[in-house]
């Protein structure tokens, strides 16, 4: 997989508790045309498939599940999940991909993020790097 340093979420970021990516990417605002009447409307996941990559770069421990959602706001504060998977402590270990196809069409909002949401006791230990990858390796075995 190929990232690029603007479209990186979490760079080796500790997850110790639940929080949002450090980096939220800002899409901007979308503009009106020369001679339009309103802002065009803002949808993203037009086009091609957009990859998501979320990779465990430090093993887990204590907790039971980590949701990670994929999500967008009006503010960095982010809100609204668009698409989310729920992985088990024993699938969070050093290596281990979470392959989020890519984002839905119909992504309106200013800002896109992820949030990770922590089930039962919080680790102590635990990272990942996430972000927009050119495309995912699909021949990952034993991880």
């Amino acid at each position: 997989m190929i990232f690029s340093a603007q479209q990186i979420f979490s760079d080796d970021q500790a997850i110790t508790a639940s929080a949002d990516s450090s980096n939220v990417i800002d899409l901007g605002v979308a503009g009106t045309p020369y001679g339009g009447a309103a802002a065009l409307n803002r949808d993203i996941g037009k086009g091609n498939k957009i990859p998501l990559l979320v990779q465990v770069t430090e093993t887990f421990d204590n907790l039971t599940t980590l949701e990670i959602r994929v999500s967008t706001g009006a503010t960095e504060s982010l809100g609204t999940t668009v698409i989310s998977e729920v992985v088990a402590l024993a699938d969070l270990v050093v290596g281990k991909q979470m392959v989020l196809d890519c984002l839905p069409n119909q992504i309106t909002e200013r800002y896109l993020g992820i949030e990770y949401v922590v089930v039962g006791t919080a680790p102590s230990v635990g990272a990942v790097t996430a972000g927009i990858s050119m495309g995912n390796q699909t021949n990952v075995t034993g991880a």
